[in-house]
């Protein structure tokens, strides 16, 4: 008798619980088979795992305790609070902008085409390719969102947006950056960093979009009645221009956008190859014997120095124009007491922020070299640069380059006899953020091991100083001459500067510091000239290419300065022609030339 009424009441409680679950179990979606994906359980209380669709029952039965009661409502509220935070992750991957000047809330109070066409998609779609559309759709949005991280630090740096063919051995210049920079263990740590963080978001992208798809499955009607009018918003948006912020489309389409823009770079990237060769075809000097070559600067000493990130802003810029156009200003008279004579004008650098090899290029050979694939294709060809050109006439063609810390195979191609790198300079200072060393000891350098030599040929030198690289800090001050020595004089100057971190917290600093350095390094430029200038030393000094962005602000141009001086009065008459102003300050109205002309004109110049 207790046994059967155990046993009675046993039944009734589990037909009880059957009963509850029953009710409790979803009834099962038009046209849903067994290969359909797991509906996400967070409006119920069933959960599912993403890993193998397996259900759980995350409601407490009836007959639990309070204990339970409170488990599954922290279960509800957790399940709901990671939906949620899928849903912003995946809409704000979608309508993030591609700058950084740009990251403002309304950025991201905008509709995305992206969106509607996913979730159109997975209703449309037959049950069984809902999960590897989920995913491949979450990865492709997740890759987008990391070139858009990408474009923002390329816009930040060199003002254009990265080029996903061309532009990956910039990844090897910018570890290199970072080891000069900061040490190589943080170099290392910030490329192991990057990579861990690319793929978590490519991860949790996918993983995303997988799990808001298990929702919209399962309100399959309420997504597709959503899809319509979101849709019809988004037309009547695009239609009228609707903009809550201005300059910014509620109907956005600009992750679509950036995916075509940067499928067009990949195949202009490729064709560009076959056009770059067409243009080196073309050279009219590269028979010229050497004798009718640069004949007009016979017996000279000829300096070419490229000045790091010296661009146009640094001259007419309101935040700097007054203090730099004070030194060129003071320069130009103090060249004028000591018997020289400057012109200045303007050329348009290939590339600004960065990416100084392609603006040197530029100017040797005389063919516009704007990405990582010219350069390439330039180096490995016989163009005449304008060192092999005063090599062809017999100058003794030398570089002096304290950036370069490693092989240099490059250096072949432009014809110099020698290269003086960071370690041939006997410099025992210590080094001023990227510069290896100050650059009125490398100009001293150049004098000592080939100026100063006894009857010495007349030697073309291309000297690119770089104490004006980013970051900027901590800066060389000028010393006197005779105090240079091996460079150890240097060694309280950089104890007693600014650093790194301190000035990278402030723009305004950064600018400061920009400003200070091409101070800094004209000052070098104008004091060697006063101090080892001759009748036969000539000058021709110019910028690389403009400074980064957070330096220049958005919407500057790629101009940057250049000059040539001289106390021969007949090495300047040659260049009359060119409508350069007098002065090492170039003002607005002065020519400007694209940087790849250079080399013609100056040889046309010159010739015999």
């Amino acid at each position: 008798m207790f046994t059967g009424n155990i046993g009675l009441r046993m039944g009734r409680t589990s037909g009880l619980k059957e009963e509850l679950m029953e009710e409790a179990r979803p009834e099962p979606l038009a046209g849903d088979d067994a290969g359909a994906l797991p509906d996400d359980g967070a409006a119920d209380g069933v959960e599912t795992n993403a890993a193998d669709g397996v259900e759980t029952d995350a409601a407490a039965p009836a007959d639990e305790d309070q204990a339970g009661d409170g488990v599954s409502v922290v279960r509800r509220v957790a399940t709901w609070t990671i939906t949620v935070l899928a849903g912003v992750f995946v809409l704000g991957a979608l309508v993030a902008p591609f700058k950084v000047g740009r990251l403002e809330p309304g950025a991201f109070a905008r509709l995305p085409v992206e969106g509607l066409l996913l979730v159109a998609v997975v209703v449309l779609a037959p049950a069984r390719v809902r999960r590897p559309v989920a995913l491949l759709a979450g990865a492709g949005i997740g890759l987008m969102a990391v070139m858009k991280a990408v474009d923002m630090g390329f816009y930040q740096v060199l003002n254009r947006p990265f080029d996903p063919v061309l532009d990956w051995v910039l990844v090897g210049s910018g570890v290199e950056f970072l080891d000069q920079s900061v040490g190589r263990g943080g170099a290392i740590a910030a490329v192991i960093g990057i990579v861990l963080l690319i793929g978590a978001v490519l991860s949790l992208m996918a993983l995303s979009v997988l799990r808001l798809t298990r929702l919209v499955i399962r309100h399959n009607a309420a997504a597709t009645c959503g899809i319509g009018v979101l849709g019809t918003a988004w037309v009547a948006c695009a239609a009228l221009g609707a903009q809550l912020v201005p300059g910014v489309p509620v109907a956005s389409k600009n992750t679509a956008a950036l995916t075509w823009a940067h499928t067009r770079q990949v195949a202009n990237s490729i064709r560009d190859r076959q056009a770059f060769a067409k243009q080196a075809a073309v050279d009219a000097f590269r028979d010229t014997p050497g004798q009718n070559l640069l004949g007009g600067l016979r017996g000279k000493d000829v300096l070419l120095a490229f000045v790091e990130s010296y661009g146009r802003s640094a001259v007419e810029d309101p935040r700097f124009a007054s203090q730099v156009g004070a030194v060129l200003d003071d320069g130009s008279r103090r060249l004028r007491k000591a018997g020289f004579a400057s012109r200045s004008g303007w050329l348009t650098s290939p590339t600004t922020g960065g990416g100084s090899w392609l603006a040197h290029s530029t100017l040797l050979s005389g063919l516009w070299v704007d990405n990582q694939q010219r350069y390439r294709s330039l180096v490995s060809s016989d163009r005449l640069t304008l060192n092999n050109a005063f090599r062809r006439a017999d100058w003794r063609s030398v570089a002096f380059v304290p950036g370069v810390t490693r092989a240099w195979p490059e250096g072949d191609f432009f014809g110099y006899d020698q290269v003086y790198n960071a370690y041939q300079l006997g410099y025992r200072g210590p080094p001023f953020g990227f510069a290896t060393m100050p650059d009125q000891y490398t100009l001293q350098a150049f004098q000592r091991l080939e100026r100063s030599k006894p009857n010495h040929a007349p030697v073309m030198a291309e000297i690119p100083l770089v104490s004006s690289h980013a970051p900027w800090a901590p800066l060389p001050e000028l010393v006197d001459w005779k105090d240079l020595g091996d460079g150890s004089v240097f060694r309280p100057i950089a104890k007693a500067g600014k650093r790194r971190a301190t000035v990278w917290r402030d723009p305004a600093r950064v600018r400061n510091e920009y400003r200070r350095s091409i101070e800094y390094t004209l000052g070098s430029l104008i004091s060697y000239m006063e101090k080892y200038g001759d009748d036969d030393l000539v000058l021709v000094f110019l910028g690389d290419h403009q400074p980064v962005p957070i330096v220049t602000g958005e919407g500057a141009s790629r101009d940057v300065p250049i000059t040539v001086v001289a106390r021969d009065p007949a090495v300047l008459d040659r260049i009359s022609g060119w409508g350069w102003q007098d002065g090492l300050k170039p003002g607005p109205k002065a020519p400007v030339w694209p940087m790849h002309t250079f080399r013609d004109r100056f040889l046309t110049a010159f010739a015999r």
